[in-house]
């Protein structure tokens, strides 16, 4: 479903500030995750996870994505595995996405146009993100995109990542915006939970990784399943001229 009409705590006005997920919400990077992961298995002698299994298992990090891949190939509880092999396999696999990262990446549909939307609105944007830092830059650069968030966090920027509400309310301290008039955007449930903990309304996506679930079991403040739309319908409302 598409929500065309802004959100009203706004007051016709849009946000001070947008704070965006990346993976499954700006960014389909599931083909270089699992060419990863799949690489990561294949070097242990085990069978490859294939894209259906590892949509199901982004979201929470690099680390957790490597541990129910090993769980999976097991058959055992995530907690069993072993931390060894948890730890040398999480080395090799972030050895697999460095060179596999962006190959295959694309942006959504209507992703490029929202972005434009409110950089010509004036509205301030950033990204907050549970991918390794490290990984982040070069693929701004690569989708063409990295020109239009004010900052950003990646999961290991601060001890804290989401669902945890931490980065979320240090964007919001930095770029000195009030979370009532911010705006949160993501496709997963740590995307709504780290939103709501932070006290900022949440928008989510109806595409992406929310482990094979409705965004809408998550109960976001408002749903879409275009950008573009939702952010177009934004601006008309909020009489900016752009």
């Amino acid at each position: 479903m598409t929500t065309s009409r802004f959100p009203d705590c706004f007051g016709g006005r849009l946000p001070e500030l947008v704070m965006f997920d990346l993976d499954g919400t700006l960014v389909d990077s599931v083909p270089d995750l699992t060419a990863a992961v799949d690489a990561m298995l294949t070097e242990q002698h085990c069978p490859v996870a294939g894209e259906e299994k590892v949509r199901l298992w982004v979201g929470n990090g690099a680390s957790i994505l490597v541990r129910r891949a090993l769980a999976d190939t097991d058959g055992i509880e995530e907690s069993a595995v072993a931390d060894a092999l948890h730890k040398a396999s999480l080395k090799r696999f972030m050895h697999h996405y460095g060179r596999l990262s962006g190959h295959y990446s694309k942006l959504y549909p209507g992703v490029k146009c929202a972005l434009q939307q409110l950089a010509d609105a004036g509205v301030p944007m950033a990204l907050v993100t549970n991918k390794p830092s490290q990984f982040v830059p070069h693929l701004l650069t690569d989708l063409g995109i990295d020109g239009y968030f004010d900052d950003w966090l990646g999961g290991d920027s601060l001890p804290q990542k989401k669902p945890d509400p931490a980065p979320l309310l240090h964007l919001l301290k930095k770029l000195k915006a009030n979370p009532a008039r911010s705006l949160m955007v993501g496709d997963s449930r740590s995307d709504m939970q780290a939103g709501k903990a932070a006290g900022v309304p949440t928008l989510g996506v109806t595409y992406g990784y929310n482990h094979g679930k409705s965004i809408a079991e998550e109960t976001p403040d408002w749903a879409t399943d275009n950008l573009a739309d939702f952010f177009s319908s934004a601006v008309k409302t909020s009489g900016v001229e752009v």
